[in-house]
């Protein structure tokens, strides 16, 4: 992601500290290959230290989502997952490798994917989080325990459904965006991409693709 994630971090109970963003980036899914990295950093900690059976940890829904990886340096430590529904998105798979625990890697990501959300104009997620770790997530970042709905059971661990309010981006995409900004690659709504070098190819920029 090129800007500071500013919106995003407002989602967060603390800011992120000095210095976090000079040695922590986060960035969304786009190629096989960093894709590769979200299954590694998944494999090592749910099936390896949490003994998560394959097909539960890979769901069937990686896919149809958005993920984020988070690299300290050039080494990739930890990752999360979005899904998109009408009128809320939902965290997921929120995971570091054991050496980044308690480290600004975690609120890093999370600002990242929380500006990538209220960019694509959402102001409410949800997720489903173990029930033990509910204190470590509520100082993490602004969320409360969803009302009336009951904890529940699954691969071996009781849950808890939370909520969380992300605040109104300025700049929120709509279905009146520029064009060419809508078509540009995910989260990277503020630089030309590819398709913007092509318009140069034709004489008919009126030509919609």
């Amino acid at each position: 992601m090129s800007a500071y994630p500013e919106i995003g971090e407002q989602a967060l109970c603390r800011p992120v500290p000095d210095g976090a963003f000079a040695r922590y980036s986060a960035r969304p899914v786009r190629t096989l290959d960093d894709f590769q990295k979200v299954v590694a950093i998944r494999a090592a900690v749910f099936m390896a230290e949490q003994d998560c059976p394959y097909e539960e940890e890979f769901d069937g829904n990686d896919f149809c989502a958005t993920h984020f990886v988070v690299f300290d340096g050039d080494s990739p430590v930890g990752t999360l997952r979005l899904r998109w529904f009408a009128g809320f998105a939902k965290l997921e798979r929120v995971v570091l490798l054991r050496g980044q625990r308690g480290r600004p890697a975690l609120q890093v990501m999370l600002a990242e994917a929380f500006e990538l959300a209220t960019r694509k104009g959402y102001r409410r997620m949800i997720a489903q989080i173990q029930a033990r770790l509910w204190p470590v997530w509520s100082r993490t970042f602004r969320c409360r325990l969803t009302a009336d709905r009951p904890r529940f059971w699954f691969s071996d661990f009781e849950y808890a459904e939370i909520e969380i309010d992300l605040p109104e981006h300025p700049r929120a995409l709509a279905p009146d965006s520029d064009p060419m900004v809508m078509i540009r690659p995910e989260g990277e709504w503020d630089a030309p991409g590819v398709l913007d070098a092509s318009v140069a190819r034709t004489d008919r920029p009126d030509v919609a693709a």
